[in-house]
């Protein structure tokens, strides 16, 4: 349960803000669009492995310069 403390002199478009940056943390909507087709874990892994090398790429790409 996310709890937001409000003062007496906060705006509620604050409050509101904070509440949708905390949410948005807690990965709650990408976790609900992650269980609604099932993936087999051969694809999971093959899916991080590219997303590594990707990530590797961009490293080297970037130590180049």
């Amino acid at each position: 349960m996310i709890i937001i403390p409000i003062k007496d002199g906060d705006n509620i478009d604050r409050a509101l803000k904070k509440f949708k940056r905390k949410f948005e943390k807690t990965g709650v909507i990408k976790e609900l669009r992650e269980r609604q087709a099932y993936k087999k874990p051969s694809v999971k892994k093959r899916e991080l492995l590219e997303k590594a090398k990707y990530v590797q790429y961009l490293q080297q790409k970037e130590e180049d310069l």
